[in-house]
């Protein structure tokens, strides 16, 4: 069952190609097999009527000599495929029982009157030892005068096999074939159209997985893709009307939290140093963790219109201004909203100057997607640590101050904004220290194209 499963077809395309296939085969040959049964019976029905009309007009023929040279008589009657003799002893023996031996005998008896005569219809075995042509076996007493030895009429005469039977096999084959290649090209064009709605589904589920809120499906189709696109179209307003309220509460929180902390500070600061410095530090790190809310909520509902970017050009100014070392191919093209990809690029190298002390970015292609990496020669994260700092308030460190860093917001800006871009970023140590930062985008379908061509 394991290994039928191997070969078992993985897509719903080709499962229902084979089905096609198996389905048709299947009738097809049943279907040759009712042919022949039907032309075998009607060859044994010709042979029949046709053996019985002779052996009809043959009787009275050699009743009308005398004994003496009806063997001879009955020999030059013989045919090809008929042996006619005349006997001392009937070559049909016991009476047969079957259906079409006794309505030979029935005709018979009608047209040569009240005789003993024994008929037999079977079918005679082919070389392989499967039913082959139909067989006739008739022995008939003919009339003698009084005191003569008994004779009997032996007839048998046997079916043949048509000669254009290979021809006609080699017409099934080729009917057979372009049956198949026609019902399967109509077929897969047709599932080909059934199943696209599906993989749009899965590609827009893959993208809403990484986060990607603007990911719809056309409802089309049958009614079944339709209801499930219009379900997931749902789901996904119902995911983006909470996010988009998630972030103006963070924002809200993050904004207002600004006035109590200045002012707070204004008042700190007419205080004496030594009991000013302690509280100024604690509302230092409180204005870090305000002005992060306010960095996360708004790159994750920023408005900004979508258009083509240069990705190679725009990582070359933000490695310019921040000192980071830039090596890329040249013009890499990404969709997208290009204040966004600089503020999430930004945080990364970023990070990798504030904890490695410097940074290196590379662009390059991979398929479809652009790839860029940022790697510093920091001491890394932990390898427990890796996939929790790209979640919100989450740092490689446990301290909070604005010294170190900031409220550990910068990872998961990044890692939203690439995620709304239909990207991923993924974080791993150096095998010689450092943390490289890989972060992939699909590049627009037009540079694609274009790119492939050249």
């Amino acid at each position: 069952m394991s290994a039928l499963r191997r070969f078992r077809p993985d897509s719903l395309g080709a499962r229902f190609a084979l089905l096609l296939v198996v389905a048709l085969v299947t009738a097809n040959l049943i279907a040759l097999a009712l042919l022949s049964f039907d032309r075998a019976r009607q060859d044994r029905a010709a042979l029949v009527e046709r053996e019985a009309e002779r052996i009809v007009s043959l009787v009275p023929a050699i009743e009308a000599v005398a004994p003496a040279v009806r063997r001879a008589i009955a020999r030059n009657a013989s045919t090809r495929f008929s042996r006619v003799s005349v006997d001392a002893e009937p070559l049909v023996g016991d009476t047969p029982r079957a259906p079409r031996s006794t309505a030979l005998m029935r005709q018979l008896i009608e047209a040569l009157g009240d005789r003993p005569l024994r008929a037999a219809v079977r079918a005679r075995p082919d070389r392989e030892g499967q039913g082959g042509p139909a067989m006739i076996a008739v022995s008939i007493a003919l009339s003698v005068p009084e005191g003569e030895a008994a004779q009997w009429l032996n007839v048998v005469s046997r079916g043949y096999r048509r000669r254009p039977e290979g021809p006609d096999q080699e017409i099934f084959l080729i009917v057979l074939g372009l049956s198949l290649a026609l019902v399967l090209g109509a077929a897969l064009l047709y599932v080909r159209r059934l199943t696209r709605p599906l993989r749009e589904l899965a590609d827009a589920a893959r993208a809403a997985g990484r986060g990607d809120r603007t990911a719809r499906v056309a409802e089309a189709g049958p009614r079944e893709m339709r209801d499930a696109a219009a379900a997931f179209n749902d789901m996904q307003g119902r995911i983006a009307r909470f996010d988009a309220e998630r972030m103006r509460t963070l924002a809200a929180v993050g904004h207002d939290l600004r006035t109590p902390i200045t002012s707070l500070r204004i008042r700190t600061e007419l205080l004496e140093e030594a009991d000013a410095a302690p509280m100024i530090r604690t509302l230092d790190e409180m204005t870090v963790m305000a002005d992060g809310l306010v960095a996360y909520a708004r790159g994750a509902r920023d408005a900004e219109t979508t258009r083509d970017i240069d990705l190679a050009d725009l990582l070359r100014r933000l490695c310019g201004e921040r000192g980071a070392e830039f090596d890329g191919t040249e013009a890499v093209a990404v969709t997208g909203r290009p204040v966004a990809l600089r503020r999430a690029f930004g945080n990364l190298v970023d990070n990798a100057v504030r904890y490695g002390g410097s940074a290196r970015v590379h662009l390059s292609r991979d398929g479809p997607d652009a790839v860029v990496t940022v790697e510093d020669d920091g001491p890394g994260i932990p390898p427990e640590r890796l996939a929790a700092v790209l979640e919100p308030f989450v740092r490689g460190d446990d301290s909070r101050s604005a010294q170190t860093g900031g409220a550990g917001l910068g990872l998961s800006i990044a890692q939203t904004i690439v995620a709304a871009h239909g990207g991923a970023i993924t974080l791993e140590n150096g095998a010689e220290g450092g943390l490289r930062a890989t972060v992939r985008l699909p590049r627009t379908k037009g540079a694609r194209s274009s790119q492939a061509g050249t």
